[in-house]
Formats: structure tokens, C-alpha cells, sequence
């Protein structure tokens, strides 16, 4: 497939998914390609994830039920590709449905939700709204804790949610985009390490660690660059952070977008949190402030919309050099 081709895709398909998002509407009718993906997930993990198997036998039917996700999502985003008419009308519906794999505009109001929940209700409406896109406990978690889960969020979702899968339609086009959203949605579900699914989604979780590695370096530099536009954010503390604080994370790649966003604000974010009941020790990520209101919620937000435009320019200059050259 053309680079110059799948680049402009990409690019089209963070443009439009910034202004328009995913319609509430049709999500109501047909739901979302990654709700597809996780009914496929949830009906093999009913059939293929058995408690009286040993762990080498879970571990291969996890395999199994990886592969055959991404099997399913290749093969209908190649079908689609296949099925789009030829010219600008094939490829303005090529944007439209790569814009589905993308979460700008959904993650943005997820978060400015908190901001807006901690402003005027306080700890009660933070939490609960905080817990809607974060999996610790909200009980253990105090107004400054709260606005810290919320950038922390934003942070490891602008990696996986909008760098990876652009990045990924950029290489490859659709199918790439769709490839990426099964293995990342794969994770999410089953890619957790407990009784149930540490063995059956191995697989899953050391696959989405492989295609996030770019594109956590990736994030991270949007971000420091994106610090150029921000008043107040530092972009050099940005980067030393994450050259600094990254590799310490207990994941090897949501500390890239965490530190670099840190950084770049004058925070310190991760360390200690509480996940269903159980301590888990993380380091820090910054070195700057842990006592975070709302304020610092928007200051992140107007980050990170700084960050997706740098990308999407990113993106426009490749496809124009490319098809250029063609």
C-alpha cells in the first residue's frame, strides 16, 4: 500500500475524528468497533479460557483467541478497503471509518468531565466521574489524587488511543489501525494478571507491550514539543523527564507520555496507587508538584490538544512529501 496514501489517511482521520468525534447516536444503533472487538473477546474467553486447564494450556488458548481476533479485525477492515469505490469519494470514507479506531475527541471530554466534576461538586462527583475512565479505587483517592488519575489517564490514552493507532494507519493503513485496536482492546479485557487471565492473556499483554513501543516514544516527544505552545510548560523538563523517569515505570511504555507530561507541567505523577483493594508501588514520574487541583486537569487538557494538532501537522507534512515524490 502506498505510504503516501495511508499517511493521508492518517492525517484525515485525526482531523475528522477531532471535530466530529463518534456519533452518540450511531454508537446507540450499532455500537463501536471496539465493542465489536470486545464481544468477540468475551465470547472466546467464555469458550476457550477453562479453569481445570494447566497454564500452558491457557496460555495457547489465549494465543488462540488473540490470533483469531486479529484475524477477524484484519480481515473486515481488508473487506472494507476492498469494497470502497475507487477515487476521492473511496478515500473520504477510508477517513471516515480510520477515524473510528481513534479516541481524541471521546478522551478529551472524559477528562475535562473530572476537571468539571472536582470545580463544582467537589471529592464526591470527582471520584465518581474519575472512576468511569480509571481502574483504581476511587474511594482511596483524595481531590489531589483524583485530578492526578484524571492526567495520568490522559496521558496513557493519548498513547493508546490516538499516537498508536494513527500510527499504525500511517504504516499500514486501515488494516493496521484495525490491528492495533484488537491488540490493545485485547489487553484491556484480558491482559490483566490475575487467577483468571494471567496465563490466557499472556499473549495479549506482551503483544500490546511490542506495538506501543514506538508509539510511547512516540507520545512523549508530541508532548515535549507540544510544551512550545503551552504558557508555563517546560519542554526540556518535559524530555528529562522522560529520558529520566520512563524506564522506572512498572510498564514499559505508559511512563513515556506520563513523565514527559510531568515534566512538562511541573508535576509528579504515578507512584503508590490502589487497584482493587491492592497496593501497587510505581515510581514517580516528574519530580515537580503532587498537590494537583482542576486547574492542573485543564492545563494537561490544552497540552494534550496541542500535542494532537503537532501530530496531525506531523502527519500532513510526511503524506505531502510523499506524494510529492511518487
Amino acid at each position: 500500500m502506498d505510504l503516501g496514501f495511508t499517511f493521508f489517511i492518517a492525517f484525515g482521520a485525526l482531523l475528522f475524528e477531532a471535530c466530529a468525534g463518534y456519533p452518540q447516536a450511531l454508537y446507540r444503533i450499532i455500537g463501536h468497533p471496539v465493542s465489536w472487538i470486545g464481544a468477540l473477546l468475551s465470547w472466546l474467553d467464555r469458550r476457550l479460557n477453562k479453569e481445570s486447564d494447566d497454564e500452558e494450556t491457557r496460555r495457547k488458548a489465549g494465543a488462540m483467541a488473540l490470533a483469531t481476533t486479529l484475524l477477524v479485525a484484519i480481515g473486515v477492515s481488508v473487506l472494507a478497503m476492498a469494497l470502497l469505490p475507487r477515487g476521492l469519494p473511496g478515500t473520504l470514507l477510508a477517513v471516515v471509518l480510520a477515524s473510528t479506531l481513534l479516541a481524541q475527541k471521546s478522551l478529551y471530554e472524559h477528562v475535562e468531565a473530572v476537571a468539571d466534576a472536582l470545580e463544582n461538586g467537589g471529592l464526591g462527583p470527582g471520584r465518581a466521574t474519575v472512576a468511569r475512565i480509571v481502574g483504581r479505587d476511587p474511594s482511596a483517592l483524595d481531590e489531589a489524587g483524583v485530578a492526578r488519575a484524571a492526567i495520568e489517564s490522559l496521558a496513557e490514552n493519548f498513547c493508546d488511543g490516538v499516537v498508536a493507532p494513527a500510527f499504525y494507519i500511517a504504516l499500514v493503513g486501515l488494516p493496521g489501525g484495525a490491528a492495533y485496536k484488537a491488540a490493545n482492546t485485547a489487553d484491556s479485557m484480558i491482559g490483566h494478571r490475575t487467577p483468571r487471565h494471567g496465563a490466557f492473556g499472556f499473549a495479549a499483554a506482551r503483544l500490546d507491550d511490542i506495538l506501543n513501543f514506538p508509539a510511547s516514544r512516540l507520545s512523549a516527544l508530541w508532548l515535549g514539543l507540544a510544551a512550545f505552545a503551552v504558557p508555563g510548560a517546560s519542554p526540556s523538563e518535559s524530555m528529562n523527564a522522560a529520558l529520566r523517569d520512563a524506564k522506572h515505570h512498572r510498564s514499559p511504555n505508559a511512563g513515556w507520555p506520563e513523565a514527559a507530561m510531568a515534566g512538562a507541567l511541573g508535576l509528579k505523577l504515578a507512584g503508590p496507587r490502589v487497584y482493587d483493594g491492592v497496593k501497587v508501588e510505581d515510581a514517580f514520574m516528574g519530580n515537580g508538584r503532587r498537590s494537583v487541583n482542576e486547574s492542573d486537569i485543564r492545563r494537561a487538557l490544552r497540552l494534550y490538544r496541542a500535542a494532537c494538532v503537532i501530530q496531525m501537522i506531523a502527519y500532513a507534512l510526511v503524506a505531502v512529501l510523499l506524494i510529492a515524490r511518487a
